[in-house]
């Protein structure tokens, strides 16, 4: 369900494929280049451009004064940010607690580290300290134990879902969205997926001990990156998130069949709108765009923007959110895009103001008059004065309201936020909310499953008639195929595991197989069976649930299938006690000390009343759960002949370990200490130094 291999298509100037070819063209080129390469030519970039510079000055995104230091901050390097994940939240808390006292402790130790410009930083925004933002460089990791350490530490707790590394602007949306548990939430162009990532967080936040009732749609237009946000959604273990793959402008309706045969069209209560832009706001991470800036990059992306905006407001539920972001400076991608929208919509959509949503956060009000241009940098007060050549280009929507109408549209009730002010990237938010059907939207009424199926089929018809064109359709997905009342396999899970029989336990476990033997077994939320259940024909999903249970055909257990430890984090209370073994701490260290299946913990090293628990506890998979008030943990287990172990990956261990306060130094991997001890050449003839210089890449994050 998750093994599909992740393949990275960045683009210079946007994080979603609705650009030029040129673009793709050259990513063939560069995935021929070597990091290395790539970080030296980054190196030779001059970071300079005097038609950037000409139209931002024109368009007074800041005041004159300020044009320097916000030139300053573009052409210096970007900081690091990073985000705890929320939930469960005694874990979130542990987390942050041991990053304030453990890492960021060190940090100040280092030289300089108590100057305000190395000194990491709470964002005063970001709920409950959870977010953060550190400068600090490669370069730095190469020469400092310490922050050698502080990467490490990142990276490990990235892979197990507990830390997600991102942009600090580009977690703003998110949180703006305002998302709570029963939300039907939606993420129009999605990957890489760090703030679909935060939507799923929000979401399981203010309901940690139930599945939610909600759900998160991440779509996005390029079939490759959609397998970006599988992995994103695969750390967090989410039986309410879906993953779809179509062009968000024309995003197909989800349709939910009723019990009466009537099918309605399922609005959403939430949506994020980040669309495709020329990302000039991200120059400081990507400092190629210097090269390539010019005016003409916003004009061509204008289209695009509107057009994924309505298509998200037509699938916004009546008193429902929107927010539209881009990581882009230009206001013919932001306040031209929202003007425009306005005037279309007319009163059945307003704009929110969100400024004290946001303490502390410094940003300048959105622009209420700004001066479209050719490529040329030719710039125009009226769609009349353009020349013929350029009409197609700069068009009459593109232009700001008047001065005496501009009071109408409460277009500062936009953000902007600009590099100088807080050390960030660029980035603009709006906030939308819809108070009635927009004027052009058809009222639909419910129909019934068969009208809707002679609907399909004229579609079809429809579609047969016209020219045929090559689509690149990417990986044909398997089917979901979701357990029946009398499904095999479900008697013997439930009687080992003394399952629950409910609203989610059997009937939203499913498999990706039609035929054949059942190898994995996933679950998700009732409201995401549903989904899946009814739109399979119409939408493509790419994936959707968690693996709950994989085959695990062992003679010595009375079940077919073993618990997954993704699918224990958020399931345990499905299921009761018999599979249940609790422990102390001494013991539920040790097992995550001895969690190598080569080298199990015996169950004579255990403790006397943990040995007697497992007397009478038969072979098999089980849960362990930490005796702990504050750090319930629950893990998958295996309780062998001889042994108990943790079945839990490596990096899951060492979460746990580290959360416990526990010593994990035997863990890492380190690069300084082996210098220390190894000064000689290795068996290649290379000096053992060469490795502490190599480059150390990040993981992608969105912009």
């Amino acid at each position: 369900m998750f093994d599909r291999k992740i393949i990275s298509l960045r683009t210079p100037y946007t994080h979603s494929p609705y650009l030029m070819p040129v673009h793709n063209s050259k990513l063939k080129k560069q995935k021929h280049n070597s990091n290395q390469d790539r970080r030296t030519n980054y190196l030779d970039i001059v970071r300079e451009n005097e038609d950037f510079e000409k139209y931002y000055k024109t368009q007074n995104i800041c005041p004159p004064e300020e044009w320097d230091e916000l030139k300053k901050h573009l052409q210096l390097n970007l900081p690091t940010g990073f985000r705890i994940t929320s939930f469960p939240r005694y874990e979130a808390q542990a987390l942050l607690s041991l990053v304030k006292s453990t890492f960021f402790k060190d940090l100040f130790s280092v030289q300089n580290a108590e100057s305000d410009s190395t000194k990491p930083l709470a964002l005063p925004w970001y709920p409950d300290q959870y977010g953060w933002q550190i400068q600090i460089t490669r370069n730095d990791i190469r020469k400092s134990e310490v922050y050698f350490r502080l990467h490490n530490f990142l990276n490990s707790e990235t892979k197990s879902g507990n830390i997600s590394r991102q942009e600090v602007v580009s977690m703003i949306p998110p949180i703006l969205l305002n998302v709570e548990s029963h939300h039907k939430v939606l993420d129009m162009c999605a990957a890489p997926g760090s703030k679909t990532a935060q939507l799923i967080e929000q979401l399981h936040s203010t309901c940690e001990d139930a599945v939610p009732t909600g759900i998160v749609v991440a779509n996005d237009i390029d079939n490759q990156r959609c397998y970006m946000l599988v992995h994103q959604a695969k750390r967090l273990n989410s039986p309410c998130a879906i993953i779809v793959n179509h062009d968000a402008a024309v995003m197909p309706n989800f349709v939910v069949n009723e019990k009466n045969d009537q099918s309605s069209i399922l609005k959403f209560d939430r949506i994020l709108c980040d669309v495709p832009c020329s990302g000039d706001g991200t120059m400081r991470k990507n400092p190629d765009i210097w090269t390539k800036w010019n005016a003409a990059n916003g004009n061509n992306l204008h289209g695009v923007q509107i057009r994924i905006l309505k298509r998200g407001l037509e699938m916004l539920e009546i008193g429902g959110r929107l927010v539209y972001s881009t990581c882009s400076l230009n206001p013919i991608e932001n306040e031209a895009v929202i003007h425009r929208l306005l005037v279309d919509a007319a009163d059945s959509v307003q704009l929110v103001d969100v400024s004290a949503s946001l303490p502390g956060l410094k940003f300048t009000s959105g622009l209420s008059h700004w001066r479209p241009a050719s490529k040329d940098l030719v710039f125009y007060d009226k769609y009349e004065d353009v020349p013929e050549k350029w009409r197609t280009v700069v068009r009459p929507f593109m232009f700001p309201p008047s001065r005496e109408e501009a009071f109408k549209f409460n277009l500062d009730r936009c953000i902007r936020i600009l590099p100088h002010q807080q050390n960030t990237g660029g980035f603009f938010v709006a906030v939308l909310t819809k108070s009635k059907p927009l004027p052009w939207e058809a009222q639909i009424t419910p129909k019934s499953e068969s009208e809707t199926i002679g609907d399909v089929e004229s579609n079809c018809l429809q579609e047969k008639r016209r020219p045929k064109k090559r689509v690149k359709l990417g990986y044909k997905e398997d089917p979901f195929v979701f357990f029946s009342d009398d499904e095999d396999v479900w008697k013997s899970i439930r009687d080992f595991y003394d399952a629950q029989t409910n609203n989610v336990l059997p009937s939203c476990l499913f498999t990706r197989c039609l035929t054949g033997k059942k190898k994995n077994i996933y679950v998700c939320s009732p409201l995401m069976q549903k989904i899946l259940t009814d739109n399979q024909n119409n939408i493509k999903i790419i994936n959707s649930g968690v693996r709950l249970f994989v085959r695990c055909d062992k003679k010595t257990m009375g079940c077919a299938f073993r618990l997954a430890q993704e699918g224990v984090l958020n399931m345990q209370s499905f299921f009761g006690s018999k599979r249940l073994i609790r422990v102390a701490r001494k013991d539920f260290v040790n097992m995550l000390m001895h969690s190598d299946p080569a080298h199990p913990l015996g169950i004579e090293e255990l403790d006397e009343e943990t040995q007697e628990k497992l007397k009478n506890f038969d072979t098999g998979s089980c849960i362990i759960q930490l005796l702990d008030e504050t750090l319930p943990f629950y893990i998958a287990g295996w309780r062998g002949t001889r042994s108990l172990r943790a079945y839990i990956a490596l990096d899951d261990s060492i979460h746990y370990l580290r959360i416990l306060g526990e010593d994990v130094s035997a863990f890492d991997v380190n690069k300084f200490k082996k210098i220390e001890n190894d000064p000689e050449p290795n068996e290649n003839g290379e000096n053992s130094k060469k490795n502490c210089e190599d480059d150390v890449d990040d993981e992608t994050s969105d912009a």
